[in-house]
């Protein structure tokens, strides 16, 4: 696999497509650290780790308005491997004029682009979240 973030995202993406409960991510560092942005900003309703022997797995709990409608609108991967995107603290981008969020990685670790902008860090914009 290339591209472990885009795949994450595309199994959230299938998952809201097709209404279920729960997703499956295969775990590192990088998709944890996502996953707590995702809980922390409201996007999911929990995230579980699952040992499997391996790597792990994250458990995401999907999250749901009342009238059946997903929570996440949408996610849009940025940085590519082929193709990364970089962002300086003084030209972090909005999504959709502040409603959205950009997770980013940083030096200090990964954050959302208002946290990055109250820090004054710049990073890799690796996906908006919707």
């Amino acid at each position: 696999m290339t591209d472990p973030i885009a795949d994450m995202l595309t199994r959230i993406r299938n998952a809201l497509t097709v209404r279920k409960e729960t997703v499956e991510v295969p775990a590192s560092n990088m998709k944890r650290e996502i996953a707590r942005i995702l809980l922390e900003e409201g996007y999911v309703k929990d995230v579980k780790e699952v040992e499997d022997g391996y790597n792990g797995k994250l458990v995401l709990t999907l999250k749901y308005t009342e009238d059946g409608k997903s929570v996440i609108g949408g996610l849009k991967r940025v940085s590519k491997p082929g193709l990364r995107t970089y962002s300086g603290a003084a030209n972090m981008p909005k999504v959709l004029g502040g409603f959205g969020i950009a997770i980013v990685s940083t030096n200090k670790g990964i954050m959302t682009d208002k946290q990055a902008k109250a820090a004054n860090v710049g990073g890799e914009v690796l996906c908006y979240v919707y």
